[in-house]
């Protein structure tokens, strides 16, 4: 269950790139991915530390707070994504 919350909330926070210039590398379908990987490792690296082990919540361990792990993986996913492709979109240096 942990793992679908975490999904949800990276497809959540996926949805607002609209108000973002496309400059993903790969375009939206490039923001989606990463902010659903993004938010999927964010949410397993904090809840491995809190529990210290690598799993999945289950069932009975989900709340809030686990949920809102995946944000920051989200965002931080999406910037990754948002800051390759503003490298590849600049136009190569002249040399002199």
């Amino acid at each position: 269950m942990g793992l679908l919350a975490w999904v949800m909330m990276g497809l959540s926070i996926w949805h607002f790139t609209i108000f973002l210039p496309d400059r993903f590398w790969g375009g939206i379908v490039g923001a989606f991915v990463g902010s659903l990987v993004g938010a999927v490792l964010a949410g397993l690296i904090i809840y491995g530390v809190q529990v210290s082990a690598l799993r999945i919540p289950g069932e009975k361990a989900l709340d809030i707070t686990i949920v809102l792990y995946a944000v920051p993986g989200a965002l931080i996913g999406i910037a990754a994504v948002y800051y390759e492709g503003m490298r590849r979109e600049r136009p190569p240096a002249v040399e002199a």
